[in-house]
């Protein structure tokens, strides 16, 4: 006689069928049930001020320079190597566009402070200087064959020391007015209206990207979801998007700010005040195109197949004709691309580049990346996780300090919790082989 079902079964089968059907990351899954766990724990120990709108968007706006700078670590882990230096040149490179953008396009070159070319050049100098610091580690770690942490290491060192020499240890301020744009603030958001905009663009993404998935899996006979699980996927994509944007729409402006827009534009202020919501912040949006981008690069393109490849097995890759040297230092090149796009929010926000910027960025970025699900044996890495593990970290930071705990302690949090991340990436590698 069959014996009878336990009754936590009958619960966990429609949760697997979920899972089965719409192929969902469980590592992913995780994440998310962790940052909820998080989110509500720091909710309930701040006296509800973690899940206010304030203090999300905040979040959000904190959130994207290491979220710019993690989508790269990911292709650098997954390749078996690492890059120690990415605060440091973030920090040099924050310097070089402090520099142009107050003293040498303005003055020595004679553009005249506020002339609409001087951040673009800014920028652009900072993307340059990014670039070519990446360019020249990844080449020393390729053709030289010098280990990437022994490089990274040493630019750690270097480029920290040449920002400081780049003004003697002064800090440049204040940056552009519209340079200021990417940090963030009343200004530094696209409002209500553009936000529903945005979210719209989004739902209309995820639905044709699960759309066109499917057609792609049907024209070349691979098994396929079920209709249900596209819906539901479809269903839980846009309805996360409505509800971050609702929640960014819910922050106004502080009032002095309102009155003051609003008399300068004539518009009359009620009673009960001006409500003008935020909306989605620049520096979010800058991440998630960088998150949208390197997403698609790492999983639509022959570079990204050739990252994993090489994580997976080196040796092979090689054999296989994959130019492993030039893809490596390709990958430090994005690498120090996306510390300057870094750079340009956190010195924007600040409205200063100063000596302490970037200053152990590196470590939350490797921590994020490794929350995130990215293997530090090569090989397994995804972006979305890594964005996931930003967020989380960046969770972390913001609740201890609504619940006022001291900087050591923070410290303290932050590495027992990258040790654990590494523990359980350890078991689950042993649980898959």
């Amino acid at each position: 006689m069959t014996p009878p079902a336990h009754p936590s079964s009958f619960a966990q089968r429609p949760l697997q069928r979920f899972l089965i059907a719409t192929e969902v990351d469980t590592r992913l899954l995780g994440m998310i049930g962790a940052l909820a766990i998080i989110w509500i724990g720091f909710n309930i120990f701040s006296g509800g001020l973690f899940l206010t709108p304030r203090n999300l968007w905040n979040l959000s706006v904190q959130t994207a320079s290491v979220a710019v700078m993690v989508t790269g670590m990911v292709l650098v882990i997954v390749t078996r190597n690492i890059d120690l230096s990415v605060g440091s040149i973030l920090g040099l490179v924050g310097m070089v566009m402090g520099v142009m953008q107050t003293q040498i396009l303005p003055v020595q070159l004679g553009l005249g402070l506020g002339h609409p070319m001087i951040w673009i050049l800014s920028l652009a100098s900072g993307l340059a200087v990014g670039m070519g610091i990446g360019a020249l580690q990844g080449s020393i770690i390729a053709y030289l064959k010098v280990p990437a942490f022994i490089v990274t290491l040493g630019g750690y060192l270097v480029w920290r020391g040449a920002a400081w020499w780049v003004t003697m240890g002064r800090t440049v301020a204040p940056m552009d007015s519209t340079f200021q744009l990417m940090g963030g603030g009343p200004a530094g958001a696209i409002g209500a209206t553009w936000s529903w905009a945005v979210a719209a663009i989004a739902c209309a993404a995820i639905v044709l990207g699960l759309y066109l998935g499917r057609r792609q899996r049907q024209r070349f006979n691979f098994p396929q979801r079920p209709l249900w699980a596209e819906i539901a996927l479809a269903v839980i994509g846009c309805g996360a998007t409505i509800g971050a944007v609702w929640v960014a729409n819910s922050y106004p402006w502080p009032v002095r700010i309102a009155e003051n827009y609003a008399t300068a534009q004539g518009i009359p202020v009620p009673e009960g005040g001006l409500f003008i919501a935020h909306g989605i912040a620049t520096p979010v949006l800058i991440a998630l195109g960088v998150g949208v981008v390197m997403a698609f690069l790492t999983s639509r393109t022959r570079f990204g197949r050739y990252v994993y490849a090489m994580g997976g097995n080196p040796e092979a890759a090689e054999l296989a004709g994959i130019n492993t040297r030039w893809v490596t230092v390709k990958i430090f090149m994005i690498m120090g691309a996306l510390c300057a796009i870094a750079a340009a929010i956190s010195s924007a926000r600040l409205n200063a580049a100063t000596n302490a910027l970037g200053t152990l960025d590196e470590l939350y970025v490797i921590a994020a990346a490794v929350i995130g699900g990215t293997s530090l044996a090569g090989g397994v890495g995804t972006i979305a996780g890594a964005l996931l593990g930003a967020l989380v970290m960046q969770s972390l930071q913001s609740g201890m300090v609504l619940m006022g705990m001291d900087s050591p302690l923070q410290s303290i949090v932050v590495g027992i919790v990258l040790v654990f991340a590494v523990w359980l990436d350890t078991l689950y590698r042993r649980n898959k082989h």
